[in-house]
């Protein structure tokens, strides 16, 4: 890994070095051991998450390197420069049929892939859903028993290198329609409710507490998050702008693999 960092690394510095074919090989064999889940944007060795930046401008290089090309899968044609993902089968995955996935993500046993879109550099963890017309943007952390519900839209990134990218960690359930981008992090088995949106700056809630407290790019673990506005002023007048509400925690007693309506219940609000 050192070595293939290296090699990243000087050429990002140099593109000249595009040409020189061990740099353009040690970029390809980064973005192989991405499709086989050796190798990933982000990960959590411990407690808290690394980016590894070098890994995201492999990424980047990847595509100067690729020509336009056409790709058939049986009637449908596509014209890019990313091949698809193979080996679904072999892999334990199921995909249905307008599924699509880039060669360099990585999806694990028994994920499941609606009609939906995981783009280069995302780790999908197992058991997780991508329910229909989900998309997982480039480079985003899905983790394990994770469901991605109808229209959700997962952001992704791959410049500036130092952005962080989305992470949804193990067991949480994102409603239907959500949008969760520019590196927020979503805590482990947090439940969102539909047409929840999520940005860096977005107000972040809790209001399950007297004092309020308030998050910005972070939902901490098992919360409970609904759309909500508060009133901001600007120069025209008092206007509602929208913010995430944390309404409480995910109950012991809700087996993980509730429903948003069952989770959401809970707080007697209907999804």
């Amino acid at each position: 890994m050192n070595a293939l960092k290296e090699s990243v690394e000087s050429v990002w510095e140099d593109r000249q070095l595009l040409n020189d074919n061990v740099i353009r090989d040690a970029i390809f064999e980064v973005i192989r051991l991405l499709d086989l889940g050796e190798l990933r944007v982000a990960e959590k060795p411990a407690e808290d998450w690394i980016v590894n930046e070098w890994v995201k401008k492999a990424v980047i290089l990847y595509f100067p390197l690729r020509e336009m090309s056409v790709m058939e899968a049986g009637i449908f044609e596509f014209y890019d420069k990313i091949p698809l993902k193979k080996g679904f089968k072999e892999l334990g995955v199921r995909v249905v049929p307008q599924a699509v996935a880039r060669y360099g993500s990585y999806l694990s046993p028994g994920v499941i892939m609606m009609p939906s879109y995981v783009n280069i550099g995302a780790w999908v963890g197992r058991g997780s859903m991508i329910d229909t017309w989900a998309t997982v943007g480039s480079c985003a952390q899905i983790g394990n028993q994770v469901h991605l519900s109808g229209g959700v839209g997962i952001g992704g990134v791959l410049e500036p290198v130092q952005a962080s990218p989305v992470i949804i960690e193990d067991g949480c359930f994102i409603g239907s329609r959500c949008i969760v981008v520019e590196g927020v992090r979503v805590g482990r088995e947090a439940v969102l409710g539909a047409n929840v949106v999520l940005t860096k700056s977005t107000r972040i809630i809790d209001v399950s507490q007297e004092s309020a407290p308030e998050y910005r790019g972070y939902i901490p673990e098992r919360s409970v998050v609904i759309p909500g506005t508060i009133t901001k002023s600007f120069p025209a007048g008092d206007y509602q702008v929208a913010c995430a509400l944390i309404i409480g925690k995910r109950k012991e007693s809700t087996d993980l693999k509730t429903s948003l309506n069952d989770a959401l219940r809970d707080y007697d609000l209907q999804t």
